[in-house]
């Protein structure tokens, strides 16, 4: 069954990757399977994220974005990732709601998947469904995050460019600061830039940007205003993701990155590891039993780790 499935993955048969994306979110022995079959397929595509405050028009911009690609002549995956239903746990926004344009374009996949508690703006098992997106051969991958207004850590690790997303209501550049936007854009898209207060925001952000040092190696972001419903400024935002994706090439940045991608899978894959064969019937007997206690009469948490080792 893995082999047909690989096959099918590789020859960009929908059913097959469906399939795949399936069993990878159920993260059991044959998705870990078909993570390593695909392994020396992978690390191809270009991956773009796409984050940035809810309401700041992602969707509607990540549609044109496909656009765009497509008008290149590249294939386009989008992985859509949308907030939990507190019922189901199902993703809340499905495929269908978005991006409908696009859906009998063979040269165009999108998945919508539930964030189920992922904590930087991706599902936990996002980047996985990504490589099997880079395994079948798409050129382009784009991740479009809850974006939940924090610091999103696995953008910047799941993909080579991240685009922040604002909108002129998005606040000085204080509140940007804070919200740790700042330290994760390759490129800042000021969408509905045809209301009040765009020019502002782009002049604000291009003076925080100006003291960055002028290090040729060094990327400084850009600044790209878009109306995304109107299809204003999409080229021009497709060709700053293409002058980082060059710079990063260039610069041996994207190498790194690929490396360091590989490295971070390998230390998670140990802790779950390590983590699942630790808590064995008698640890999880001995937690039971310390929590059924008064809180007054516990071994704080570090005697009770260093039993817990004795005891392993």
């Amino acid at each position: 069954m893995t082999s047909d499935l690989i096959k099918g993955i590789q020859s960009r048969e929908r059913i097959s990757i469906a399939r795949a994306i399936s069993i990878i979110e159920s993260e059991n022995e044959v998705s870990r399977e078909i993570l390593s079959a695909i392994f020396p397929f992978t690390g191809k595509a270009y991956r773009i994220g796409i984050t940035g405050p809810p309401g700041s028009g992602k969707s509607s911009l990540t549609d044109k974005i496909i656009k765009s690609f497509r008008n290149q002549n590249k294939t386009v995956a989008v992985i859509g990732v949308d907030p939990s239903s507190p019922f189901t746990g199902g993703a809340l926004l499905g495929d269908r709601i978005r991006m409908l344009n696009h859906h009998k374009d063979a040269g165009v996949f999108i998945r919508s998947m539930a964030s189920r508690g992922g904590q930087g703006g991706l599902a936990q098992s996002t980047r996985e469904v990504g490589d099997v997106f880079d395994a079948a051969g798409y050129d382009v991958i784009l991740f479009e995050t809850v974006g939940v207004g924090q610091v999103e850590l696995d953008v910047i690790q799941a993909t080579d460019t991240v685009f922040v997303v604002l909108v002129p209501e998005s606040g000085d550049e204080i509140q940007m600061m804070k919200a740790g936007l700042m330290e994760i854009a390759d490129v800042f898209v000021i969408n509905k830039a045809d209301r009040e207060g765009a020019n502002k925001l782009a002049i604000t952000l291009k003076n925080l940007l100006s003291v960055l040092p002028n290090n040729p190696d060094v990327w400084k972001p850009k600044v790209v205003k878009t109306i995304a419903i109107q299809n204003d400024g999409i080229d021009e935002l497709v060709q700053a993701s293409e002058e980082h994706r060059k710079h990063i090439i260039s610069t041996g940045h994207h190498h790194r990155k690929l490396k360091q991608r590989y490295i971070r899978k390998i230390k998670e894959l140990i802790v779950s590891k390590f983590e699942l064969e630790f808590w064995n019937d008698e640890n999880q007997k001995i937690l039971d039993k310390e929590i059924a206690k008064d809180r007054q009469k516990r071994l704080s948490p570090y005697q009770l780790v260093q039993k817990l080792h004795q005891e392993d």
